[in-house]
């Protein structure tokens, strides 16, 4: 059982689910009507937060789930937590200004990244303990 890892998992869906209903929220707003995807730039930028957000997900979401069982749970949970006050910081910097966005990115990238190094580093440890077990 991950239940910390779950939490992270369960509060990324969350955040997801937030950014998806302010598209529409945006679309009513900006009056950009489905399927159009242009219009005014202030309704691009937080079309483009939910697309980002939902690119880096499945990115994100392996990386925490192998990193929480080959390396540890509690930890896999800390640096997912990162990843998500990254997230949130990227589409609060983003919904004002495009180059607002880069300290949220830069948070969410570096703990995606810890995530996957330290999930390979496990699995290759895992590896080399069955192989001379």
């Amino acid at each position: 059982m991950l239940p910390w890892t779950s939490l992270i998992t369960a509060l990324t869906l969350l955040l997801y689910f937030v950014v998806t209903i302010n598209v529409g929220r945006a679309r009513a707003k900006y009056k950009v009507p489905p399927p159009q995807m242009t219009g005014d730039p202030d309704f691009e930028r937080v079309l483009r937060v939910q697309q980002n957000t939902l690119e880096q997900m499945i990115f994100f979401l392996p990386a925490l789930w192998l990193f929480s069982f080959y390396v540890n749970p509690l930890w896999g949970a800390v640096i997912g937590a990162i990843w998500l006050v990254g997230r949130v910081a990227y589409a609060w910097g983003y919904y004002q200004a495009a180059e607002k966005r880069r300290i949220g990115f830069g948070i969410s990238s570096l703990s995606g990244i810890a995530l996957l190094l330290g999930s390979l580093v496990g699995i290759i440890l895992s590896l080399v303990n069955y192989n001379f077990s």
